[in-house]
């Protein structure tokens, strides 16, 4: 059993005040908690992302579907402009049909689910549920080695053990090759993009732009 230092603090009137070490937060290790404190910020960034963009953005399928503004686009570059001002207007939508399109591939694969949720299920009992030492061979796995091994072991897994790969790579890509060509072929013409879905168009297509620095400017 290792020992728990204590430290002695002198005081006001030749007092003393034993000071305990601090704990990790309810048992967990520095890397479960911080983990743990990760997860909780994504959900709550997930949550007020579906709050409001997910349902206040979400545009009427009627409208995505009008297959009376379908043409063929002129030229290449007609066809990513097009592809550009949709996926502006319509991106909420098209989040919502990847998701879809991934998830009726895993229950059309339901082995390919099975493994999915077991590494699922492996990822959170070594991470959260687990709080004793994880020992092989008489030797302690630090919790480094621990997400190391893990990824190592995922990675191999979904990729060259079993078919999850395929599976997710098949649903994104077929997901992917539709919206280039609904964008293509779907006329933005009649859309009204308001000011945040330009703002999200500017800042998804032009996040690799350099703003041009103004002649005669210097750093502060």
């Amino acid at each position: 059993m290792s020992k728990t230092e204590t430290f002695q603090v002198p005081l006001g009137g030749g007092q003393q005040q034993t000071a305990q070490p601090m704990s990790p937060l309810n048992g967990q290790t520095p890397v479960q908690s911080g983990l743990a404190m990760a997860f909780g910020r994504f959900r709550e960034y997930a949550a007020s992302m579906f709050k409001q963009d997910m349902f206040v953005q979400q545009k009427p399928w009627s409208e995505l579907m009008d297959r009376t503004a379908l043409s063929k686009p002129p030229n290449m570059a007609e066809a990513i402009s097009r592809v550009k001002k949709n996926v502006a207007y319509f991106r909420v939508n098209y989040c919502i049909a990847v998701v879809a399109t991934c998830a009726a591939s895993f229950v059309l694969h339901p082995s390919s689910l099975l493994v999915l949720a077991v590494l699922l299920v492996a990822w959170g009992y070594l991470l959260f549920v687990r709080q004793s030492p994880l020992v092989i061979s008489g030797r302690q796995i630090s919790e480094r080695e621990k997400l190391l091994g893990m990824t190592l072991i995922s990675f191999i897994t979904v990729f060259f053990l079993t078919n999850v790969g395929t599976v997710l790579l098949s649903a994104v890509g077929l997901s992917l090759t539709a919206i280039i060509l609904h964008g293509a072929f779907r006329e933005p013409d009649n859309l009204f993009l308001d000011d945040g879905a330009l703002e999200s168009q500017q800042s998804f297509f032009n996040i690799f732009t350099v703003t041009p620095t103004p002649a005669g400017a210097s750093n502060v």
